[in-house]
């Protein structure tokens, strides 16, 4: 399946109710975005798709987004697909993090959105805590974190100092409360998702922390999740350079922020809990 772009659907009617589980969509969809990531991909979706299968009470779906590998990654995904009913996939052309997840979340039908990076293996226990908060109705969205005091994982040095130096510049340039922007585990309510949305224009990495300060900003309620974790970097992704763009990224959302280029005061009037806190 190649996926089209999709057309926003704004709500103006949204309400903090319990999320919709006796929908006939899927409850979940759960998005793994890939890359040239054959090796692991069926020990990841296999796991995964065993673990929602067993613990999690309502209907799922795990898309597979494909941005245009060269490698076998889509033909296992499509092998797994015909075998798991409960697995989608769709193939992008054009790359990028950021672009896959807007895209697919987009045209998700299920009131329940997440993700998961394929390279961060997580204890899979997590899932229960991101997603409880947002069916209850309790939280809007839902992180995890690898840099709560409460996780658990391993960094090597150099990646652990530059993840912790861009979410302190992050706190300090923007007053974030949120630990960890960047970590590839993320869930967020659709209804939420499809007003947010269309204000994100990054189309890779910063997507994450650009998604999140926009929520922030419109006073939504973020729920962390600290992890138990191990990281497989993707070797061809240079962290320093990917580091700085990302606080240039900052930089430019802080701009457009102050200036009402995104219009936080109406989201925060729609969507908010209360006034946003500096």
């Amino acid at each position: 399946m190649t996926l089209t772009d999709p057309k926003p659907v704004m709500n103006h009617q949204l309400q903090r109710s319990p999320a919709d589980t006796r929908a006939l969509v899927p409850t979940l969809d759960f998005i793994i975005p890939v890359l040239n990531d054959e090796t692991q991909l069926e020990y990841k979706l296999r796991s995964l798709h065993s673990h929602l299968a067993g613990s999690f009470p309502h209907t799922f779906r795990i898309t597979v987004a494909d941005n245009a590998s060269t490698d076998n990654t889509l033909r296992i995904a499509e092998r797994l697909a015909r075998e798991l009913p409960e697995l989608l996939v769709v193939h992008l052309e054009q790359r990028g993090r950021g672009n896959s997840l807007r895209r697919v979340w987009l045209s998700s039908p299920s009131p329940l959105l997440a993700y998961m990076d394929p390279r961060l293996t997580i204890d899979l226990s997590a899932v229960a805590p991101l997603l409880a908060p947002l069916i209850s109705g309790h939280s809007d969205l839902a992180v995890g974190t690898r840099l709560a005091k409460a996780s658990h994982g391993t960094f090597s040095r150099h990646r652990e100092v530059i993840a912790r130096t861009y979410n302190f510049l992050l706190r300090v340039m923007t007053g974030a409360r949120y630990s960890d922007a960047e970590c590839g585990f993320k869930a967020i309510r659709a209804d939420i998702a499809q007003q947010l949305l269309p204000h994100t224009r990054d189309e890779a990495w910063f997507f994450d922390t650009e998604l999140l300060m926009i929520a922030e900003r419109s006073a939504l309620r973020i729920h962390e999740v600290p992890l138990d974790w191990t990281d497989d970097p993707d070797p061809s992704v240079d962290v320093v350079r990917t580091a700085w763009a990302d606080l240039r990224a900052v930089a430019r959302l802080a701009r457009e922020l102050h200036h009402g280029t995104i219009p936080v005061s109406e989201l925060r009037a729609e969507l908010g809990r209360g006034p946003h806190r500096h």
